[in-house]
């Protein structure tokens, strides 16, 4: 049986702690699928064809990486693309907590599907999307904080 594990998020933008997190997974899962959430009620800066771009483009050449969009709730999608866990990074005390009450009630709804976290590298740890938007939006620099090759440019 193959170990396939759905990392699952908005991506918005797609940061180096995101990726530093896939590629240390690697070695865990025979794939990870990469999984673009869809939530219409959460207004995004960049358009969802945009981060399935740019993630296409950070692990070409990643046999065992692939990148999806999808809408409604993570446990259904890892059903559909048969996953059995879901890939989840942790930076603070504060993201385990949250991260584990979300796994506690997807593992309720679907006991099949285990959540594996991943510590993220002590050095990205404050890098999260949410900073990286706002310092996006203030006109800030942010390439720092996302992979080489990453246009930001809003537009």
């Amino acid at each position: 049986m193959n170990r396939i594990a759905l990392f699952p998020g908005s991506f918005d933008p797609v940061t180096i702690g995101h990726v530093d997190i896939v590629n240390r997974a690697l070695s865990l899962f025979d794939n990870i699928v990469v999984g673009i959430g869809v939530n219409s009620s959460k207004k995004t800066l960049y358009p969802t064809e945009k981060r399935k771009e740019w993630l296409g483009k950070i692990f070409e050449g990643k046999d065992q990486v692939s990148v999806e969009q999808y809408e409604g709730l993570t446990v259904d999608f890892c059903r559909e693309i048969g996953a059995n866990f879901i890939l989840r990074g942790l930076r603070t005390s504060v993201d385990f907590e949250f991260e584990r009450a979300i796994a506690q009630m997807n593992r309720t709804m679907h006991e099949d599907i285990e959540t594996v976290f991943v510590l993220s590298s002590p050095g990205l740890s404050a890098v999260n999307s949410t900073i990286v938007r706002e310092i996006i939006k203030n006109g800030g620099e942010a390439s720092k904080f996302v992979p080489a090759g990453i246009d930001l440019s809003l537009g």
